[in-house]
């Protein structure tokens, strides 16, 4: 859930940022593809959010063992979205996406740590492949 907060401040920063920077004579929120990139956030929040409640109402349902594969596929899906939306962040900031001023470069290195502070993505995909495979056999 860190990496969901870390993303919904990343996406609130982007908005309120896009809402007072002009490009080419217009507001960069009316521009078609940063309000893609703004939707497109969204979506993978809230796909992450609900992911995360799944594995931890698995987790006390049926206990950390049995929700093993959901705990592996949070830590690789979590990261990677938190990244993913701090870095286009960033990009909307332009120079100042990575000065101390508005925190997002911190932000980045913090969630790009956690893609290996459980093991690296590669250990967790592993782990849910042979749990897929183990279903079939």
């Amino acid at each position: 859930m860190r990496c969901v907060g870390q993303a919904e401040r990343a996406l609130e920063s982007m908005k309120t940022r896009a809402n007072s920077r002009f490009a080419f004579g217009q507001k960069l929120a009316d521009m078609g593809a940063l309000r893609h990139k703004v939707a497109e956030a969204r979506i993978k929040i809230d796909s992450t959010r609900l992911m995360v409640l799944h594995a931890a109402h698995k987790m006390d349902t049926v206990g950390n063992k049995a929700a093993r594969k959901e705990i592996a596929m949070i830590k690789v899906m979590a990261t990677r979205m938190a990244t993913e939306i701090i870095d286009e962040a960033i990009q909307v900031h332009g120079g100042g996406g990575v000065s101390q001023e508005f925190k997002l470069a911190r932000a980045y290195g913090h969630t790009r740590v956690l893609r290996l502070a459980d093991g690296p993505d590669e250990v967790h995909l592993e782990s849910i492949a042979k749990q897929e495979f183990r279903k079939n056999d």
